[in-house]
């Protein structure tokens, strides 16, 4: 029934923690013309303890009713509230129980991320590593030397990005300055982690990768949550479906929509493209697995796990796309 028209709605609003008793409900005026008093099934006695956590709330109520006059001894009321008390600690072991399935659930989860995020840009590093130890004499000591710095400039953001996907302390902090702050970046700062994680996987499949900035806020101060998982994910995506010599241009904008701080960022190759079919599936139901144009495998997490982030934030993509010339994603999302 409604909880206005219950007798438990006293116990549970009483102050007292012994309960509630009424041994005539037709004797009361709360509940003397109630439907279950004045019909069936006619009760006429009531006893009630309030289910009281630990921290002093009252979650709800444990109750017994008669249709007869009744009286119970003290002992029983006592044994009403040990029961209650035993309800109150069940419900916590579930409610705790839970908590832990949760948190293994959301550990497995954050491990495929990471395992799936760190793919692209280790194939990449080993890519460089082969042209490193083949020792090709047209590999010239300085290129060596090159290839040697991007290993390990990717090496770092691939630790950048391990940490933003595992780690949840990111500063709530909403002013924004040109100074970064734990959780922060900026359109510049961000251009560089892009360059130096997808280097390897770049050089080794020789695509020319532009990147352009509104140079009239890219520097200022936005929380990165999540920005490098959807942007790595969205560039390894357009690198594995590029055919070595193809281009992939990323823009960056940031812009103020009344009280929100909103990304803008677009990424466009000329790659494998897409069906409409295969547009609809990615935004709809998540997408399956393909091969690469060098035969990358893949697992068909990276773009669902994109649309999930963009949609968790609050932003919206869009894909436009030709089957043999190319796509074109375009996202929009708050970064307060």
């Amino acid at each position: 029934m409604p909880r206005e028209d219950s007798v438990c709605q006293y116990t549970i609003h009483a102050s007292s923690k012994t309960g509630l008793e009424v041994k005539d409900l037709r004797d009361d005026v709360r509940f003397k013309d109630m439907f279950y008093v004045k019909d069936t099934p006619n009760l006429r006695y009531y006893m009630g303890v309030p289910l009281t956590s630990p921290e002093g709330y009252n979650l709800g109520a444990l109750c017994v009713m008669d249709s007869k006059l009744m009286h119970l001894s003290e002992d029983i009321k006592e044994v009403l509230r040990l029961i209650a008390r035993q309800i109150v600690d069940r419900l916590r072991l579930n409610n705790l129980v839970a908590d832990l399935k949760n948190k293994l659930k959301e550990s497995e989860l954050n491990q495929k991320k990471l395992a799936h995020d760190i793919r692209g840009p280790i194939g990449g590093i080993l890519g460089l590593s082969d042209l490193i130890l083949e020792e090709d004499e047209h590999t010239s000591p300085q290129e060596i030397l090159e290839y040697s710095e991007m290993i390990k400039q990717s090496s770092l953001s691939l630790l950048d990005l391990s940490k933003d996907i595992l780690s949840k302390g990111f500063d709530g902090n909403s002013n924004r300055s040109q100074e970064l702050k734990e959780g922060d970046t900026n359109l510049v700062n961000l251009k560089e982690t892009i360059l130096r994680l997808l280097a390897p996987q770049i050089k080794v499949k020789n695509i020319a990768f532009n990147v352009q900035l509104n140079p009239e806020n890219q520097l200022e101060s936005f929380s990165k949550l999540y920005v490098l998982q959807i942007l790595g994910n969205l560039l390894s995506n357009s690198i594995k479906f590029t055919n070595s010599g193809g281009e992939i241009s990323l823009s960056m904008n940031l812009k103020r929509k009344e009280l929100d701080l909103i990304l803008e960022l677009s990424v466009e190759d000329n790659g494998m493209g897409m069906t409409g079919a295969k547009i609809s599936e990615i935004l709809e139901d998540g997408t399956s697995t393909h091969e690469g144009t060098r035969g990358e495998l893949g697992f068909g997490l990276g773009l669902n796990l994109v649309r999930q982030l963009v949609k968790q934030q609050g932003g919206t993509m869009d894909i436009i796309s030709t089957l043999g010339e190319g796509t074109k994603f375009t996202i929009e999302m708050p970064v307060n």
